[in-house]
């Protein structure tokens, strides 16, 4: 689904405008990219968790000259289902 097809959705089910709807929706990821980026979870009961996953530093090899490189450490968003989802989707 993309957040075209999710705003749609919003509007036929809660019959609010295409404005509104695209408000919520970019509040809402607004809001959990923002808290992402301050380093805090944002968990939906029921749904699930985004967390910070962070890696460290380690080395790599080119796989083009085979010379050895340093890959830096990183920080990325991940999203943990919430036990309810999981098992709804079995």
């Amino acid at each position: 689904m993309t957040k075209k097809e999710l705003i749609e959705e919003i509007i036929i089910n809660e019959n609010i405008s295409k404005v509104d709807a695209e408000k919520v929706v970019n509040r809402i990821f607004q809001t959990i990219s923002k808290h992402l980026i301050d380093g805090k979870e944002v968990s939906v009961a029921g749904f699930g968790k985004f967390v910070i996953s962070e890696r460290a530093s380690r080395e790599g090899v080119n796989p083009s000259t085979g010379e050895k490189i340093v890959i830096p450490a990183s920080r990325s968003a991940r999203f943990k289902p919430a036990k309810q989802l999981k098992e709804s989707l079995m």
